[in-house]
């Protein structure tokens, strides 16, 4: 436990996908992923977006290993400044996932899902200071590339 909260996603910039038809043999629950990655994009443009998914973030509020600690599953776009070196906010779906806090209510609860989306903002900024936005540009730039340029299916890549 050396941080005080976790955060951990998946990052896919809305600019790197090329083409939006589904496979017609996709599985239900990558069909549901890549139809809100689309409406993300038709919601947000592809320029200075990306579509978190996979997420988590964890706050542990106790100094104990088991006790005080929430999870959260997120997902949703991000939005950064022209140059993207700063976020500049985020539109978020947060979900409870567990918890050991049996004093815990509804409100709280609403607290933290707040505090996720802010906990993201600030998590994002030290992933762009950390050079891992450009090198997760650069290499859905080179799969897509390699896509446009090899045989078979080239439906939507995320």
């Amino acid at each position: 436990m050396d941080r005080w909260v976790e955060i951990e996603f998946d990052c896919l910039p809305l600019r790197s996908i090329g083409r939006l038809d589904i496979p017609l043999d996709a599985s239900p629950k990558y069909r549901a992923h890549c139809e809100r990655v689309k409406h993300a994009l038709a919601t947000h443009g592809a320029h200075n977006t990306y579509y978190l998914h996979q997420a988590r973030c964890v706050f542990r509020v106790l100094n104990h290993a088991t006790l005080g600690r929430l999870e959260f599953s997120f997902e949703g776009t991000l939005f950064t400044d022209k140059e993207d070196q700063r976020t500049l906010g985020c539109e978020l779906e947060v979900a409870l996932l567990g918890e050991t806090c049996d004093w815990l209510s509804q409100p709280i609860v609403d607290w933290f899902e707040e505090t996720v989306r802010r906990a993201v903002v600030v998590e994002f900024d030290r992933f762009i200071a950390a050079g891992d936005l450009a090198q997760t540009t650069e290499r859905m730039d080179r799969i897509r590339q390699q896509m446009e340029s090899g045989q078979g299916f080239l439906g939507m890549d995320v």
